[in-house]
């Protein structure tokens, strides 16, 4: 069969999804079961079809029938242009209802304090028959719940990868040194693991990224006390018990009189990473994109470039 060429008819949506069936099926027999037509009229369908495309897109074996490689690329096309249309119809008949039920973030407590009062308000505005859950906690134990299915969107601190999980890095932020008393502007790595610190316990998030730039160059950290709640941690700090690490913004946490010391970590640099998660098993909804969409706003006003305070 020849090439293609302008003026053509256009590929007919019906017989690419008998194609489609007939693909999935490995069998004509199996597919003009299915479709409840006889064997012969779906054979002179996918016969029509291959002269619209103008390439033979299955081939007969002893088995049933296998795609060419051109049937395997469209194949893969006609599923993409019925997801489309799928999710075409879906948003069609969401948008003739008024959204209401229940959807539920998870917000580490740090992002929480700083995002949770604008971020109600504004979806409460948007979807008022709608209700709105806020869960509070470290990222790996909402990274669980994404994947248990208690949660329909998370913002995490560097999460590593899943196959069930679709994660967005929305902004990242530098770690810096805090303490009580006068520091360098910049401090190299190996200097700050020498320092007394107050620091998260593991599994928390900016606790496995410092280890894990330690531990390969042959560092270790001098922590003197482990505590989760970083309000206690800078109370710490205040006192002069111990130094800290943690990303720049967290100093908008801070509430004591005098200002902290703040020195930039270098050799190397570590920047984390603030993410949004959800399922990708959990089909999207006009709901759950607003609320990624505004989780995505708040996260880059109060974490992106802009929103990164100056050093003392």
């Amino acid at each position: 069969m020849g090439e293609p060429c302008f003026g053509e008819p256009a590929i007919d949506l019906r017989r690419l999804e008998y194609f489609v069936a007939v693909a999935e099926a490995g069998s004509f027999s199996k597919a003009a079961a299915a479709l409840v037509m006889s064997q012969p009229a779906l054979s002179q369908q996918i016969a029509t079809l291959e002269q619209e495309t103008g390439h033979r897109l299955l081939t007969r074996t002893g088995r049933g029938a296998e795609p060419t490689d051109a049937g395997l690329a469209l194949l893969q096309h006609a599923r993409g242009i019925f997801d489309l249309a799928e999710r075409a119809r879906a948003d069609m008949r969401e948008r003739q209802l008024v959204p209401s039920g229940r959807i539920t973030l998870g917000l580490p407590p740090r992002v929480a304090h700083a995002m949770t009062a604008d971020l109600v308000e504004r979806f409460r505005a948007e979807f008022p028959d709608a209700a709105i859950s806020v869960e509070e906690g470290l990222s790996i134990r909402l990274r669980e719940g994404l994947v248990a299915g208690r949660l329909d969107v998370a913002v995490l601190f560097d999460p590593p990868a899943s196959p069930l999980l679709d994660i967005e890095t929305v902004a990242r932020e530098s770690l810096v040194l805090m303490a009580s008393t006068p520091l360098p502007a910049r401090m190299r790595l190996a200097d700050v693991a020498a320092l007394p610190l107050v620091l998260p316990s593991k599994p928390n998030s900016l606790r496995q990224l410092l280890e894990s730039e330690v531990k390969p160059r042959g560092y270790r950290l001098k922590v003197v006390a482990e505590v989760d709640s970083i309000k206690t941690v800078l109370s710490l700090v205040a006192r002069g018990v111990a130094a800290t690490v943690l990303p720049a913004s967290a100093v908008r946490e801070w509430t004591h009189a005098a200002p902290p010391f703040m020195a930039a970590i270098h050799a190397p640099q570590i920047r984390n990473r603030l993410c949004i998660a959800l399922p990708k098993a959990r089909p999207a909804t006009r709901v759950s994109r607003f609320l990624v969409q505004l989780t995505r706003q708040l996260c880059l006003q109060h974490y992106g470039d802009a929103g990164k305070p100056r050093q003392p």
